[in-house]
């Protein structure tokens, strides 16, 4: 069993769904990088703030002892346990804040004046420490005193940071992981809307095959509408193949009725055999003349969506070399005034049918020239070229008042002229399969009859 593909549309969530997750998760681990540095800076400054302030309030007498504030810069210094902690050395001088009892904590104890160090997390019996130390230097109060040398320490255990910064990332990943579904649902929504077309055109396109439509006639966004007018034409045109062979059977079925019912007749009524033969005869003509006519005109594949472009120049000189021997004893010639760009988009059958007919035909009235004209049809904004062919001879030309008629199947531009009178009829439905016009006129450049063909481009007005 063939393993199941995911769904465009499903296949877009999950492309989406990880590139969320990956900006999400990068944007969070920096936001948190962040708000770590700025965390530890904000320690730093704290801790500035509070050696500065003893700096502030520390002196020393007359006599050369170190003076403590009866007030410290910070409450937190007098409670145990709160986790921020200060010292003072001197020489032969030794104190710490209370909330340093007990915690062995690893300060400096001579610094030389002027110098500040900042260090952490040191690991202690109470966890990891960031300190801050400064040397100073007490200038004496007395000539007979001396200078005092003395090293301030304040320190701070960073498990206070630690919690803000467990807050910040739970705080954050609560932010962001609400946000991330908030996205995820509104990403399942635009694709749930922006695939809405294809699914009205799969919906379309069943009801067409169900048979309860005819054609795709949804409202379409624009870079669908390529998608979809295509389809109704590859729709239209497999339709009209089924018609036309339908057609073609049942004609060919009803025009061979009347012959063999002739034929019948006469092999049951008719004792005179040479008239049983003659009027066999006569009927077998007219059924090969039926059979040909239905076999070419069921040869016509008509006209088709998606097809390679054949060449005119190429094929119009195979044909026209054909006749030009045929017709030898007239010295007929075709003159050929053909755009390269000219191409068919069909069936070879249906362009060797269309110029054949339109040239044996110039060529039977003609008087010993013949000129094939043929030039792509291409206005803005179409997809696909169409093809304007154009054949004119120096015949004496259709009389206005059979134009209309020449056309139409079995007439004959003059009964003396052998042939079906087919042809036209033939060029008419190829013509009308593709949803192109044939206009018959006077040739002003020939003197003669002119026939001209044209065949629309796709996706374009014609011309």
């Amino acid at each position: 069993m063939a393993a199941r593909r995911f769904s465009l549309a499903a296949r877009s969530l999950l492309a989406a769904s990880l590139i969320l997750a990956a900006f999400l998760g990068t944007t969070g681990y920096a936001l948190e990088r962040a708000f770590e540095q700025w965390a530890y800076s904000v320690l730093k400054e704290r801790l500035q703030s509070v050696l500065y302030s003893f700096l502030a309030r520390t002196d020393i007498s007359v006599r050369g002892e170190v003076l403590i504030p009866e007030m410290l810069p910070e409450p937190r210094l007098e409670r145990p346990g709160s986790g921020l902690y200060a010292s003072i050395y001197a020489e032969n001088f030794r104190w710490e804040s209370r909330s340093s009892l007990d915690r062995d904590l690893p300060f400096e104890d001579a610094m030389k004046p002027g110098e500040m160090s900042f260090a952490g997390p040191v690991q202690t019996r109470v966890g990891g420490v960031y300190m801050l130390s400064m040397g100073v230097l007490f200038e004496a109060r007395s000539p007979s005193g001396k200078d005092v040398r003395v090293t301030i320490n304040v320190g701070e255990n960073q498990a206070s940071v630690r919690r803000q910064i467990r807050a910040f990332r739970e705080r954050m990943w609560w932010v962001l992981g609400g946000l991330g579904l908030l996205l995820l649902g509104v990403q399942v929504a635009l694709l749930f809307w922006s695939w809405r077309p294809f699914r009205s055109v799969a919906r379309d396109l069943a009801m067409v095959e169900r048979g309860e439509a005819e054609a795709l006639t949804g409202s379409y966004p624009r870079e669908l509408a390529p998608l979809t007018s295509g389809l109704n034409n590859f729709i239209q045109s497999e339709r009209e193949h089924l018609r036309r062979y339908r057609n073609t059977l049942g004609d060919l079925a009803h025009s061979l009725k009347t012959p063999l019912a002739v034929m019948r007749g006469l092999f049951e009524n008719e004792a005179d055999e040479a008239k049983l033969r003659a009027g066999g005869l006569e009927q077998v003509r007219k059924m090969d003349e039926i059979v040909a006519y239905q076999l070419a005109r069921a040869a016509k594949s008509g006209h088709q969506t998606y097809s390679a472009p054949l060449p005119v120049q190429a094929h119009a000189e195979e044909i026209a070399t054909t006749l030009e021997k045929v017709y030898a004893a007239k010295g007929a010639l075709a003159e050929f005034e053909i755009d390269p760009d000219s191409a068919f988009h069909g069936e070879k059958g249906d362009l060797m049918e269309l110029l054949g007919n339109l040239l044996d035909n110039a060529f039977k009235w003609c008087g010993s020239r013949v000129l094939l004209t043929a030039q792509p049809v291409n206005p803005p904004g179409s997809r696909r070229p169409g093809l304007r062919l154009k054949v004119e001879d120096d015949g004496p030309g259709v009389p206005d008042e059979k134009m209309g008629e020449i056309i139409k199947r079995g007439v004959r531009g003059d009964e003396r002229v052998q042939g079906h009178g087919i042809g036209l009829s033939i060029i008419t439905d190829i013509v009308a399969a593709y949803g192109g016009d044939l206009r018959v006129g006077h040739s002003e450049q020939l003197g003669g009859a002119e026939f001209e063909v044209v065949l629309p481009p796709l996706g374009g007005e014609r011309s």
